[in-house]
């Protein structure tokens, strides 16, 4: 049986990614590889386009506030308690249309993700939970830099 230590317990760090804010709890430095697992913040109108993981499962659990889920065809308001499980190639979003912040831990498997949110997102203060507004610049480079990591987003139909 492996000793857990105080060297296995943190904060973790927190980033604003595209409007959202995420403090990442384990990362495949600390699990091996196995996965990667973050507390998410969604202000009111937050969350990312539709779009597909190659390389990994996404589990959400729902903390806080609701959480509007699109996976596949299916439309689903999750609140606290719930869980969703997102299978690899499967398309999905999620986003707060409510009034208030909501918040929810989104675990993938393998890791490896948070690299990407490390590349595109903005430090924060430890504790924050305000993101810092998206630019067009930093939406540009997500799109750009999602393929290296086996995500492919799917921009909505013209309507």
């Amino acid at each position: 049986m492996r000793e857990v230590t105080r060297k296995h317990v943190w904060e973790g760090r927190t980033i604003s990614v595209v409007g959202d804010v995420y403090r990442f709890l384990a990362t495949g430095q600390e699990t091996g590889g196995a996965y990667t697992q973050w507390e998410a913040t969604i202000p009111p109108g937050g969350g990312p386009p539709p779009h597909i993981h190659t390389r990994e499962e996404e589990g959400f659990f729902i903390i806080e506030g609701e959480i509007t889920l699109r996976i596949g065809d299916e439309t689903v308001v999750a609140g606290p308690g719930m869980f969703a499980n997102i299978p690899r190639g499967v398309a999905h979003s999620f986003s707060n249309e409510s009034e208030e912040p909501a918040r929810m831990l989104i675990t993938v498997a393998p890791s490896g993700l948070e690299e990407m949110f490390y590349e595109v997102g903005h430090t924060l203060e430890e504790g924050s939970t305000i993101p810092i507004p998206a630019t067009m610049a930093d939406i540009e480079k997500l799109i750009a830099i999602a393929p290296q990591y086996g995500i492919e987003i799917l921009h909505p139909p013209h309507e």
